[in-house]
């Protein structure tokens, strides 16, 4: 098993690992399966998928190479403008929903082109291949992210058409991560984390990279998962969009990046989430058949209300 933790009566707990060659013979059977595993940890690892290989190990040699530039140089493309939703978000910019100490890393954030009020991402002067390997593993882990939606949505009776029409022009976005090397774990701040616990914004997140230790997932009896899938595997799991779309059924499950064990401090740990997103005028309301079921409904509210909400609460927005 990928992850697993053992409650106090011995009872094993691990995030499934599905195989998404499984698929094309039973479609509906793969999305029985994401769904009930996104109803138990919110997580899950897919083997097998469609994001190619040649797309992901482009995108990391040319994430390190950025990352390795020059802070002068990075700080150059950064946007806070733009909230930091494009472009470069230096070392400590980022902290979790209600807390105050920032996170130890820094990131890239790449995105689309079409959103009303959000610039195009900026263009890295000093790798002249970065942005096309950036869009290029945008547009594969979007066409992933979507099929993956589509099987969560009709396992929930939500049509084809409608889910992939609540997905057109969202403001999605491929992040870069970097933590750097923890030099001097006795100098670091109290309570200061790679990433402390927090919920994803979005419908869904697809996680390349995460086969360096460091990632846990809560399980919903307290009990912390470490997330360390087999290697070429995604990580997936439901933001808070997905838990309004459906009353809570598919929880957004907390998670963080813990700091490195003593024998990992001097390394570097890299990677590469997506979040998808619906269109900034979807609006997020209980699927019926999530109510039909016991799910409680909140308050409709637009997409674009939403992370404009939990941006202004993790302190990218005024």
């Amino acid at each position: 098993m990928n992850a697993q933790a053992t409650l106090a009566d011995s009872t094993p707990l691990a995030i499934a690992e599905l195989d998404f060659a499984r698929a094309d013979a039973d479609p509906a059977g793969f999305g029985r399966a994401l769904v009930e595993s996104l109803r138990d940890t919110g997580f899950a690892v897919i083997r097998n998928h469609t994001i190619p290989k040649a797309a992901i190990d482009a995108m990391e040699a040319e994430s390190r190479a950025f990352f390795a530039l020059p802070d002068d140089t990075k700080s150059a493309y950064a946007m806070p403008e733009a909230h930091y939703q494009r472009g470069y978000s230096p070392f400590r910019t980022e902290s979790a929903k209600d807390r105050d100490t920032p996170d130890l890393k820094e990131f890239w954030h790449e995105g689309r082109d079409t959103i009303p009020g959000l610039p195009a991402t900026p263009q890295v002067a000093e790798r002249p291949e970065f942005n096309a390997v950036s869009k290029t593993l945008f547009d594969e882990m979007d066409a992933f992210a979507r099929t993956l939606m589509v099987a969560i949505g009709e396992t929930l009776e939500m049509t084809e058409a409608d889910m992939r029409a609540a997905l057109v022009n969202g403001n999605s976005i491929l992040r870069l991560l970097h933590y750097p090397p923890v030099d001097d774990p006795s100098a670091i701040e109290p309570g200061s984390v790679r990433a402390a616990a927090h919920e994803d914004i979005n419908l869904l997140t697809l996680l390349l990279g995460a086969e360096e230790a460091g990632l846990e997932v809560m399980h919903r009896s307290g009990a912390w998962l470490p997330a360390n899938p087999p290697e070429g595997a995604v990580v997936v799991n439901a933001g808070d969009m997905l838990a309004r779309l459906t009353g809570g059924e598919i929880p957004s499950t907390t998670h963080r990046v813990v700091n490195p064990s003593p024998e990992r401090c001097a390394h570097s740990r890299y990677s590469m989430p997506y979040f998808l997103h619906p269109a900034n005028d979807f609006v997020l309301e209980a699927l019926p058949s999530c109510v039909a079921r016991g799910a409680v409904a909140e308050a409709p509210i637009t997409a674009n209300e939403f992370l404009n909400e939990r941006l202004r609460e993790i302190g990218l927005k005024v």
